[in-house]
């Protein structure tokens, strides 16, 4: 006790610049004092000395304390929470589980002609098989197609948005149907359709197709002619309307892309010529009637005609009773990659649609409809985990919303529980990796002693400050699991909220470095056992 009284005493005197132990420290007491004091040094370096900070660092197997400051006050956590939501689903998931959706005949298949409608019926499948690569993994890019509209270096991945739904397709042509004489219909009844609370999509649905997006991909040609603009998917749906110029290379990159009624977007702007490709996207309006009109494209593509038009919209008023499923015919039914490979996507690009699906999907396994439900199940989980409840507050899954905060000791609980659930190998796994991949692939140089050696989720969030039209970084954040040079295994939280700062882009990307620094600090300073 004595040696433990000194090292707390050491950090207390050198976190208020007083010398500290001298010659009595021991060589641990030394490495704490310099992982203290180089910490406290580093949180009150401008532009960071007028913000709030809140860091805890322990021994992630004991649980002993090696750095803290101010870890039971509450922060903005931003996507943080996204270590909380998936922690959950994990829990009530599994990380084997494997979303299954099924289409159905409903009628008469007479000479190869059904007598009646084809309905999909959602499972809440948060990529539809539009990501899955050849290896059976969910493809992800560290600056994913879902924050186009806001950073300038997002990129879409390699497989084909529509491989989920062209399968179905062709599993409904081998089932013996050419012709499908009545409708196609999406049953999206899994749970009650959400709006997004705080950061993320307009609206959580359980039927999926593309993020229900459309990628604009914007390329420049010749300075002075149009640039080169594609689009995915391509469906008669959708009705686009594009006029961008190429412009000199020094010139500003500004592109634009609106949602125009329910089927109409307009793509304006100018893009710089020898640019990379640069990516927009828009948010469809009605995923079902989205989804229909794909499914309806996709179905022709495998040689079933289908009566239908996919320019009419989605038809809930006429889907079937659920219990008429268990009398009809399955004839087609896709299955996902296991929830792990969702869990990684989620934490490692930071999603925020599908962190929002994750509370729904709670609620419908346990037989429940709403977004309260699921985030009721998700508190009770959390007490389960041995977290301090009243370090927690979510009004929603994916960080941003107004209820949210969190405090450093809360989730560092839930780290340290985590760590011994079953589902912790694939938990641990999806988290980015520092200087390696995801949301933290460039937070330190390529030559970091740390590049590799934290697994964490970051968060972001800031608003315009309209008054002087710059912005306020709300919340930058970081909590994961990193190993120390000293050998220890660590889990931590570092929550910096209300830095001013001048571009939303850069000062952003700055103040991830400084988290990344401070992770440097960590990995370096810490004292063995």
């Amino acid at each position: 006790m004595r040696v433990q009284r000194c090292r707390l005493y050491s950090v207390f005197l050198t976190l208020f610049g007083l010398s500290a132990c001298g010659a009595m420290l021991r060589a641990e007491d030394k490495a704490a004092s310099s992982l203290a004091s180089k910490l406290a040094a580093a949180i009150e370096e401008p532009p960071y000395r007028n913000a709030h900070w809140g860091i805890l660092i322990v021994d992630r197997t004991s649980g002993e304390v090696l750095f803290e400051h101010q870890a039971d006050k509450l922060f903005a956590p931003a996507s943080t929470t996204k270590l909380f939501s998936t922690a959950a689903a994990f829990d009530v998931l599994g990380p084997d589980y494997r979303f299954e959706t099924p289409i159905y005949a409903l009628g008469k298949i007479d000479d190869g002609r059904l007598l009646g409608d084809l309905v999909l019926v959602a499972s809440g499948d948060l990529t539809l098989g539009g990501r899955t690569d050849d290896a059976g993994h969910i493809a992800f890019t560290d600056s994913d197609h879902i924050y186009a509209q806001f950073v300038s270096t997002a990129e879409l991945t390699k497989p084909d948005p529509l491989a989920g739904l062209d399968a179905l397709a062709k599993q409904v042509a081998a089932a013996g149907i050419k012709h499908v004489t009545g409708d196609v219909l999406v049953d999206a009844r899994l749970f009650d359709e959400a709006e997004s609370s705080g950061s993320g999509p307009e609206r959580v649905t359980p039927i999926v197709v593309n993020d229900n997006l459309i990628d604009f991909l914007i390329e420049p040609t010749e300075l002075g002619k149009p640039a080169k603009v594609e689009w995915r998917p391509k469906t008669v749906a959708a009705r686009v309307d594009v006029q961008v110029a190429t412009v000199a290379e020094k010139e500003e990159t500004a592109v634009s892309v609106s949602a125009v009624g329910e089927s109409g977007f307009i793509v304006r702007g100018q893009i710089a010529a020898g640019r990379k490709p640069l990516v927009r996207t828009v948010e469809v309006s009605e995923p079902d009637s989205f989804a229909r009109a794909l499914l309806i494209e996709a179905l022709g593509r495998a040689g079933v005609r289908v009566d239908a038009s996919p320019l009419a919209g989605n038809s809930p008023q006429a889907l079937p009773k659920p219990e008429q499923y268990v009398t009809s015919q399955r004839v087609a039914l896709l299955e996902s990659p296991p929830f792990a490979e969702n869990a990684k996507l989620i934490l490692k690009v930071s999603h925020n649609l599908h962190a929002s699906t994750l509370p729904l999907l709670i609620a419908a396994k346990n037989g429940e409809r709403t977004l309260t439900a699921g985030m009721r199940r998700q508190h009770d989980f959390f007490h389960r985990a041995g977290c301090d409840l009243d370090g927690i507050s979510f009004g929603g899954a994916a960080g941003g919303a107004r209820a949210d905060y969190v405090s450093p000791r809360a989730a560092v609980q839930l780290l340290r529980y985590m760590s011994t659930h079953k589902a912790f190998a694939a938990y641990r796994a999806g988290l980015p990796v520092l200087g390696v991949d995801g949301t933290l692939a460039r937070a330190v140089p390529a030559d970091s002693p740390a590049k590799g050696k934290v697994a964490a989720k970051t968060g972001t969030l800031l608003w315009g400050n309209t008054g002087n039209g710059q912005y306020i970084l709300t919340s930058k954040a970081l909590a994961g699991y990193a190993a120390a040079a000293s050998g220890r295994d660590l889990a931590f939280a570092m929550f910096l909220n209300n830095v001013l700062i001048a571009r939303s882009e850069e000062g952003a990307r700055k103040a991830g470095e400084k988290l990344g620094s401070l992770c440097e600090i960590v990995v370096a300073e810490t004292p063995g056992k």
